[in-house]
């Protein structure tokens, strides 16, 4: 199996996108840049619409990832009180719609390929 092969499998595996999107957005720090990276890699054809829909919702669980920083840094560790409740919402309202539509990127894409 060729490189392109390796890198195939992941790009076709949703489930592979959502966690590059999880990743991608932890180390930049910026969902808004990781959903422009992915539209434009839709655009140009190097990811399909079903993996990219996927990526965003992996990117919209990675931006928690800012406010268990600031959280981190504001309490001297982990996150208290308010700032961990606020962080445990923002990452709960999340992954709680990641894990009911990650299902579905399938059915989301052919409806949005409609547009």
């Amino acid at each position: 199996m060729g490189n392109m092969d390796h890198l195939s499998f992941f790009i076709h595996n949703p489930y592979w996108m959502f966690l590059g999107g999880i990743v991608m957005t932890l180390l930049w720090q910026s969902s808004s840049l990781s959903t422009t990276a992915i539209i434009a890699l839709v655009a140009s054809g190097a990811v399909p619409l079903p993996a990219a829909v996927a990526a965003v919702l992996g990117a919209n669980i990675g931006t928690t990832g800012t406010i268990w920083l600031a959280g981190a840094l504001v309490s001297d560790g982990m996150p208290k009180g308010d700032t961990l409740r606020i962080a445990m919402a923002h990452t709960g309202v999340n992954l709680l719609m990641a894990v009911t539509l990650l299902p579905f990127v399938h059915h989301i894409a052919r409806f949005l390929s409609r547009f």
